[in-house]
């Protein structure tokens, strides 16, 4: 029987240094080394996700990791504070106004890039 005792996700990273440092500084959340030398980085509501190194790293062309956010106008405003370009997309499909929200399009949401590349995004909660 298959039974689990503890599930967590885990993605690639060209640089632990940069990582750690914007995972813990930039967006406060609780980094951690492990023993093999992977970074342990604790979620809001519990959840963990690993960030490994790999030399020949290519940022994932999805978003990795979605942070819910009760005012999505005050996240980009603190995120632009430190230093996040929350702009990275400018098409047709994916319509941002200047600050990088996407609004009346789907959920409400602003994507940005981790320092290897990787897609995050903040989308505002509808239940606030």
């Amino acid at each position: 029987m298959f039974t689990p005792v503890h599930a967590f996700s885990g993605f690639s990273v060209t640089d632990t240094d940069a990582a750690r440092t914007f995972y813990s500084d930039v967006l406060g959340l609780t980094v951690t080394d492990d023993e093999m030398g992977l970074l342990r980085i604790e979620l809001p509501g519990g959840a963990e996700v690993m960030a490994y190194p790999k030399p020949d790293h290519t940022p994932a062309s999805f978003t990795i990791l979605n942070f819910l956010v009760d005012d999505i106008d005050l996240a980009v405003d603190a995120l632009n504070d430190r230093g996040v370009a929350t702009k990275i997309y400018d098409d047709d499909t994916l319509p941002t106004d200047d600050r990088g929200i996407m609004r009346d399009n789907g959920p409400t949401i602003a994507w940005f890039r981790d320092p290897a590349g990787n897609v995050l995004s903040v989308i505002e909660n509808s239940t606030a």
